[in-house]
């Protein structure tokens, strides 16, 4: 007979400094430390750019297109807008066939900042480069694309009792 009182044994769980999310989390943040001054500088947050950055790649985007592009929260993307509408850095229209939506692009003084920021970007890129190495950052930014597919297809992974070893 077993003692309702005693404490189950521990689960098994790999130790903390080897979660796949947190090495994740440790390493963006590694690379974040060397951006963050040049966009402080420049007087924006590293959401702002982010939003700014992925209206660069098309002349105009939906508000959800850019939430789900920049991996950030619907009212998060609503408050970066109204804050980069602020600073002249986007402009927003009116869809024409849904004048329910909103179509922001960026405008002239918004591609003027990214402008003067690429150049510092790319030095922050370099560096990086320099001290990793071209081939292995390469490599790192193709296995991050494969484990971002692989991982996008399908339903997500739910936990198995019988994997103890493969938890966050």
């Amino acid at each position: 007979m077993t003692d309702p009182e005693a404490r189950p044994s521990p689960v098994r769980i790999r130790h903390f400094s080897r979660s796949l999310p947190m090495s994740l989390l440790r390493a963006r943040e590694a690379v974040m430390r060397h951006f963050r001054p040049a966009l402080r500088r420049n007087g924006i947050t590293e959401q702002q750019w982010r939003v700014l950055r992925a209206l660069m790649t098309r002349p105009g985007m939906e508000v959800s297109e850019l939430a789900e592009a920049t991996f950030l929260l619907g009212p998060s993307v609503s408050r970066i807008l109204r804050d980069l509408e602020a600073l002249g850095l986007i402009t927003r229209r009116l869809d024409k066939a849904d004048q329910r939506r909103s179509i922001i692009a960026l405008s002239a003084e918004g591609e003027a900042l990214i402008e003067r920021v690429s150049p510092q970007s790319e030095a922050i890129y370099a560096e990086i480069t320099r001290r990793f190495g071209a081939q292995r950052l390469g490599e790192l930014q193709a296995m991050l694309r494969e484990l971002e597919n692989l991982l996008s297809e399908g339903p997500a992974i739910e936990g198995a009792a019988d994997h103890p070893d493969t938890s966050p």
